[in-house]
């Protein structure tokens, strides 16, 4: 009898231990896939702020070209601008009899 009664307190043993085993595997498995779920979160953030990123510096450009296309249109152009932006020759009187 006493041979049937340490089995079955191994066998009994070896089942809590197979319970806890079951126990700590479910809980690896959620931390895995909680894990798996915040790095995805964090590479769609970072994807989004990079997109973001993009577009701003897209408006800028877009912005510092239509500043340029502007300064283009406006003004005269050629030789009238060249005389535009000429100096003023100095003044000179001239007397004239009366």
């Amino acid at each position: 009898m006493s041979k049937t009664s340490d089995l079955s307190v191994a066998l009994k043993n070896i089942q809590s231990e197979m319970k806890t085993l079951r126990a700590q595997a479910i809980e690896v498995r959620a931390a895995l896939k909680t894990a798996r779920a915040n790095a995805k979160t964090e590479k769609a953030i970072a994807r989004q702020a990079k997109q973001n990123i993009a577009t701003v510096k897209k408006a800028e450009r877009i912005a510092k070209l239509e500043a340029k296309l502007l300064a283009l249109k406006t003004g005269p152009v050629g030789i009238k601008a060249r005389k535009a932006n000429k100096k003023p020759s100095k003044v000179t009187v001239t007397k004239i009899a009366a």
